[in-house]
């Protein structure tokens, strides 16, 4: 691996899953698309620890609530509402019992419909109380490495769905070609050792934070399994708007563990 081209491959990969505008020397080869995915987790670490930068700096003006929907808002502005966008059209495409090709069809389609709208309430809604519950624990450097785990380490669970299924969709209309279906073994390893720091670091930082890693990334990896079986049951595979849900799931999961040890 040579520095400046992962130097390169990071940049892509905030490019991709955010707003934030990147230098221009950079440049763009397709191939960077399916090789950057390895830096995943370094940039949902970033985007957690701007909401967890938010989320204090609004403790101290406003009440925890105020401060954990500012927050919320905040990555999901940095996002580009990304993922949650793939939840929705993921609530909508599977929820109820239609076929594959008609879940494939209403996946494709812009327009949100009530299983999306639900799925999006619930979810935003469970993570506003999660982060309350961690807020109003009184334990703030804990409450905010537990937002960061959630955003970095959930980043990781949409490669492996990639490694492990095949795509469902059309290749030749995938949103990410062609990281929609290509990931190598060595991708996976790299995404697993930014996990590994992760949480490394905040155990190493944090008093208790071991304790609750150790309740947390199961719990994660096993939401990331359920989802799997989820999508081989339904589609036999994968779209890119599954790969999106699989991500708010996963972080809603790790925000469900790191809560219900307050």
């Amino acid at each position: 691996m040579h520095p400046t081209h992962e130097l390169r491959l990071f940049f892509i990969a905030l490019q991709f899953l955010t707003r934030v505008p990147v230098p221009a020397w950079v440049g763009f080869e397709p191939a960077w698309l399916q090789q950057c995915s390895r830096h995943f987790p370094l940039v949902g670490t970033l985007v957690g620890l701007f909401s967890a930068a938010v989320l204090a700096a609004a403790l101290q003006l406003w009440p925890p609530m105020i401060a954990v929907l500012l927050a919320m808002a905040a990555s999901i502005w940095l996002t580009g509402g990304f993922h949650e966008d793939g939840w929705a059209d993921t609530c909508d495409g599977l929820g109820g019992t239609v076929s594959r090709a008609r879940s494939l069809e209403i996946m494709k389609d812009s327009r949100i419909g009530s299983y999306g709208a639900l799925g999006l309430l619930l979810m935003l809604g469970l993570k506003a109380a999660c982060l309350h519950t961690l807020v109003a624990g009184q334990d703030l450097p804990l409450a905010l490495a537990g937002l960061v785990l959630a955003h970095g380490a959930s980043r990781a669970a949409p490669i492996w769905l990639i490694r492990s299924l095949p795509y469902a969709g059309d290749p030749d209309h995938a949103k990410a070609k062609p990281l929609a279906t290509q990931v190598t073994v060595a991708t996976c390893l790299v995404v697993a050792l930014w996990v590994a720091l992760l949480a490394g670091t905040l155990a190493l930082l944090l008093p208790g934070a071991a304790q609750r890693l150790a309740w947390a990334l199961p719990v994660g990896l096993a939401a990331t399994l359920w989802m799997r079986a989820w999508f081989k049951r339904r589609l036999g595979g994968y779209t890119g708007d599954n790969l999106g849900a699989t991500q708010q799931v996963v972080e809603l999961s790790l925000l469900l563990a790191w809560a219900a040890h307050v």
